[in-house]
């Protein structure tokens, strides 16, 4: 079965809907872009989160002195980096104790980063559906973004297999994070069926 991460949250009722619908990982973004929020923001709603949820960075060619900085102050668990992550700032980051998420757009994927997970994504935030087909078959633990709804997902899952999907915009309503939707996405991704009266 598939985990779910929930990325981009904002705000408290973020949280609340994410802990009431079960989601594994929860996701802060920090570099810049409509979901981007600052250290106090991402520590004041890691308060909110229930214990058993992952609480997730998500970064983009920041300085390994930042990303600590927003590990040691408790505020997330993992570090997701876009960009250009060497194997040394990957290595770095282990070493302090944070778990990494190494991104490549499309199919693009180093399978021999030292990441402790591989996520492939259509794009930071272009909402768009990867080829699904054309995904390798990857043995290490990966993370399926870009493009994925409470619609879609099911089949994303039953093509690609990964370990964790992994949504923002798909869950959201006018802008904000749809509690009905997180809800339904989750339910989906756990089942694995698809419900053709999710509007």
């Amino acid at each position: 079965m598939a985990k779910v991460k929930i990325c981009g949250l904002m705000r408290p009722d973020d949280i609340f809907a994410v802990n009431a619908a079960g989601a594994d990982f929860a996701g802060f973004v920090f570099a810049g872009g409509r979901h981007q929020v600052t250290l106090e923001q991402a520590l004041s709603l890691r308060k909110l989160l229930n214990d058993d949820i992952t609480a997730v960075g998500v970064f983009v060619d920041e300085p390994v002195a930042a990303i600590l900085a927003a590990y040691q102050s408790g505020a997330i668990d993992v570090a997701q980096l876009h960009g250009h992550s060497t194997p040394t700032v990957i290595n770095q980051l282990q070493r302090a104790g944070l778990q990494v998420i190494q991104v490549f757009e499309r199919q693009n994927v180093d399978l021999a980063s030292p990441a402790d997970y591989l996520m492939v994504d259509s794009g930071k935030g272009s909402g768009q559906l990867l080829d699904l087909s054309a995904i390798p078959h990857i043995t290490r633990p990966l993370i399926l973004a870009g493009g994925l709804t409470p619609h879609n997902v099911s089949r994303a899952i039953q093509t690609v297999h990964p370990t964790i999907v992994d949504v923002s915009s798909g869950v959201e309503t006018g802008g904000h994070k749809d509690a009905n939707k997180i809800r339904q996405f989750i339910q989906n991704a756990k089942e694995e069926i698809t419900y053709d009266n999710i509007k």
